[in-house]
């Protein structure tokens, strides 16, 4: 049974006070603490950047908000520099980790999130030229191609590199799904009026 129903009954039954809705970002925070140990909200910020921020698209003010909101609950902890910029940095606790043990084990059910603005673009390329459709299709394999060899880079890195195993498959996937959208904007740019008849 998901942990916000379980919370829901106990807290009906008088049992225990409700705990905090946990988001997606909840999770990533959380994920982020138990592997990287204590880190200020700007690191946070930096390592989604080089990571989760590649296939997991949300804005990124959340790292500064999430992490409080997870003290105040007891899933974090956190330490305030006494001097200089006072900056704040958090802890995953106990039932932070237990938390996120309990998330990791429930079925992900939630199917791939596409949000693509060239796919947005060319959706209404009958408002368009045909030239116009061309540029923006070989725009996105430029992109494309660049954020790949980007991927391609970083995952000779974490190869090199002990303990990235799970990072490196999640990769993957991004890896694939981007050599997908070069071959499918290539065959855009050779074709960018309305596809033919069979």
């Amino acid at each position: 049974m998901p942990n916000g129903i379980v919370r829901m009954v106990l807290r009906y039954a008088g049992e225990v006070s409700p705990g905090p809705a946990l988001t997606s970002t909840s999770y990533l925070v959380l994920g982020l603490l138990a592997e990287r140990g204590p880190s200020t909200p700007y690191e946070l910020k930096a390592s989604v950047a080089r990571s989760i921020g590649r296939f997991w698209p949300f804005p990124h003010t959340q790292l500064y908000t999430e992490p409080p909101r997870l003290a105040a609950a007891g899933l974090v902890e956190e330490e305030r520099e006494a001097d200089g910029r006072r900056r704040r940095r958090f802890a995953v606790t106990a039932a932070g980790r237990e938390a996120l043990r309990s998330w990791l084990a429930e079925p992900a059910e939630e199917a791939i999130g596409y949000r693509d603005q060239g796919l947005l673009k060319l959706f209404f390329g009958s408002q368009s030229e045909a030239a116009a459709v061309a540029a923006l299709a070989e725009e996105q394999v430029d992109m494309r191609r660049r954020r790949l060899d980007q991927m391609e880079e970083l995952a000779v890195w974490l190869e090199a590199n002990p303990g990235h195993e799970f990072h490196r498959r999640t990769l993957e996937l991004g890896m694939r799904l981007e050599a997908v959208a070069v071959a499918f904007w290539e065959d855009v740019a050779a074709e960018p009026g309305p596809p033919s008849e069979g």
